[in-house]
């Protein structure tokens, strides 16, 4: 391999594209990594890690509240943006520093520069116009936040990337979307403080989960205060003196200080080279891979959302794992997409693996679910008003669970665990076989005796 630079040259330093790295370079290659930003990609920088410690801080005005029934005097409690802002960026700051530290022990080169494709084995690194070749190109861009660029007053907006990084916390906020992003950041901004909207175009949050937990988020976040809206969307924003006031297809007027976009994420394929290359995208910018994770052009693979396969950071990891042991390693596999347990941090949170009631329905013939709905132990002393649904979609026929589906506390941890057993191919009666664990939520997973529904082709 000595007639080009490098074995392997990585386009995106985030989870898939440094795993990759890591892992091809542990089978001897010589690997390079260039990011145009920051290590860690979208996920550890300005995704999920940091919205999830935006979560942590959020829950506090609740459990403050919820002290009190258990005998806690809480004093005068304030909140401090700034203070937390500053927080959060230490700790992505040294996250980063061991993204870093990680590919240089693992003998990856680093460029801090943006990379463009000109050729099938050549990109230019436009930090210092310099030109390196590479046996096989990796590219691991990811995607980047969506926003209508139609719209009038849409250059007032603003995105998941902005929001954390506000110089001022705002006193109303708009977030418009119904997905992830969307949801987790109003429930961040409500429990924070902040007068807070959710706008969503379709007739219910959460498009593509289980019904039943999408009905009750809906009705968990308005009881938190958050107003909810579906079937309406912005067509105009103006920026006045009161602030923004964005106009609704409906004819609805809402002002706030800040509007936030939460419509989805496309690729970020924009002037990365790909037509040069020849590297066939769909009609979104998505770049097309087989199940290798192989483009149309042999030398040049593509993993992560920049592929727009499942966009979760897992995932992304396990393609990049996959591409370096099948091109590098002599140990062909590719990551399975199917049984992916996922998390959506709302509060309540979310936590599901496997088929939805509605997929069900349209691929099995019968079918047993079983429900619970109550009230989370520790809230029959806090006294708050809120729900935990659990939900096990079974074959009738061959008893296979197809699907779990909880809303409550720690929901995205059993997720993990249930995706597990999943994976197995459980049946309802190894959930009714295990012995349940007293008192927990959880324990209601293995007690469902009776389906609360019965459906028969």
């Amino acid at each position: 391999m000595a007639d080009f630079d490098y074995d392997l040259f990585v386009i995106g330093g985030g989870s898939g594209g440094v795993r990759a790295a890591r892992i091809a370079a542990g089978y001897g290659a010589r690997v390079a990594v260039a990011e145009e930003y920051r290590y860690g990609g979208t996920c550890v920088i300005r995704g999920c890690v940091p919205k999830k410690l935006f979560v942590y801080a959020s829950h506090f005005s609740e459990t403050f509240e919820d002290a009190e029934g258990f005998g806690w005097s809480v004093g005068e409690r304030t909140f401090d943006w700034e203070k937390l802002v500053d927080a959060k960026d230490r700790e992505i700051t040294r996250l980063e520093g061991i993204y870093r530290r990680n590919l240089e022990r693992s003998g990856v080169e680093l460029h801090d520069s943006r990379a463009v494709i000109e050729d099938a084995h050549t990109v230019r690194l436009m930090a210092d116009d310099r030109r390196i070749t590479a046996r096989y190109i990796l590219v691991a861009v990811g995607g980047t936040p969506n926003v209508d660029p139609d719209m009038p007053g849409g250059e007032h907006v603003i995105t998941s990337n902005e929001a954390f990084h506000l110089a001022d916390f705002p006193k109303k906020i708009v977030v418009a979307g119904g997905g992830y992003i969307a949801v987790e950041f109003a429930g961040i901004f409500n429990g924070l403080g902040a007068e807070t909207t959710l706008i969503y175009r379709g007739e219910e949050i959460l498009r593509g989960f289980d019904m039943d937990l999408r009905k009750t988020l809906h009705e968990e976040m308005e009881k938190k205060g958050i107003r909810v809206i579906c079937g309406d969307v912005f067509t105009a924003i103006e920026k006045t003196s009161e602030g923004l006031v964005g106009t609704t297809k409906l004819g609805e007027a809402i002002t706030a200080d800040k509007i936030m976009f939460a419509i989805g994420r496309k690729p970020n394929t924009a002037g990365l080279g790909l037509e040069a290359a020849g590297v066939e995208t769909n009609r979104n910018g998505a770049i097309i891979v087989d199940g290798q994770s192989r483009t149309n052009v042999p030398s040049i693979y593509a993993v992560g959302d920049v592929t727009d396969r499942v966009n979760l950071t897992p995932v992304a990891i396990r393609e990049g794992h996959a591409f370096a042991d099948t091109v590098f390693g002599e140990k062909a596999w590719s990551a399975d997409h199917e049984l992916i347990p996922t998390a959506v941090f709302s509060q309540p949170e979310i936590g599901t693996v496997g088929m939805t009631q509605e997929e069900a329905q349209a691929k099995y013939a019968n079918l047993d679910i079983y429900r619970a709905s109550f009230r989370p132990m520790k809230h029959t002393l806090s006294g708050r008003d809120e729900k935990m649904l659990m939900k096990v979609i079974v074959d009738a026929d061959s008893d296979r669970v197809l699907g779990v589906h909880i809303l409550g506390p720690d929901a995205g941890e059993l997720s993990q665990v249930l995706g597990i057993a999943l994976k197995m191919g459980a049946k309802k009666a190894d959930f009714d076989a295990t012995m349940a664990v007293h008192p927990t939520a959880a324990e209601e997973l293995v007690t469902m005796r009776e389906p609360s529904e019965r459906i028969r082709s």
